[in-house]
């Protein structure tokens, strides 16, 4: 056989075809936009009364002195460090509806209802349990806030959150308070 003179044509040059971008599709989880929009409102100031509590906690945990020192102590630490897990769990479902959740400091201070209120280097331990109750009970009555506007609207994950954290922060409040009694 003989061999063919001819040169291989190289192959046209060709586009790698257009794709056209992925859009997420709408949320659709069975709430209206107003009614993810009204709960994320709540959950976020929930959030912000919540990391405000955190904060006193850890705080009160690194400064408490006097004969209570190591139940406070140790008592603080058990509770900054749900806390903080807590916080996590609230963020997410707040991204979940579909909005930012607030994350700096002056977002918080915003949103909470909880006031700061400076310790003197002398405050006692009875001060800083009597501030951590109020905390709690201002986180409670948030929840409860945003609990009923969630329960409202058919959103059980937020209605079971928000009920967990009640179940959490009551007992909290009552704890420290009988400290006080």
């Amino acid at each position: 056989m003989a061999k063919s003179s001819k040169k291989p044509q190289a192959k046209p040059a060709t586009k790698p075809p257009v794709v056209a971008p992925v859009v997420a599709p709408a949320i659709d989880i069975g709430l209206s936009d107003g009614e993810r929009r009204k709960i994320a409102e709540g959950l976020s100031r929930f959030l912000a009364d919540a990391y405000t509590l955190y904060l006193k906690t850890h705080n009160f945990h690194w400064n408490v002195t006097g004969p209570m020192f190591n139940t406070l102590h140790t008592m603080f630490e058990a509770q900054y460090n749900e806390e903080w897990t807590a916080l996590d769990e609230v963020a997410e479902r707040i991204r979940a509806l579909g909005f930012n959740a607030p994350g700096s400091y002056a977002d918080f201070a915003r949103l909470s209802s909880i006031a700061e209120e400076p310790l003197s280097s002398t405050a006692d331990w009875r001060e800083m349990v009597r501030q951590l109750v109020l905390g709690n009970e201002a986180v409670c009555r948030t929840a409860r806030k945003v609990l009923k506007g969630a329960d409202d609207a058919g959103d059980d994950p937020s209605v079971d959150l928000l009920t967990q954290r009640l179940q959490t922060h009551e007992k909290y409040a009552w704890m420290l308070r009988s400290l006080l009694q």
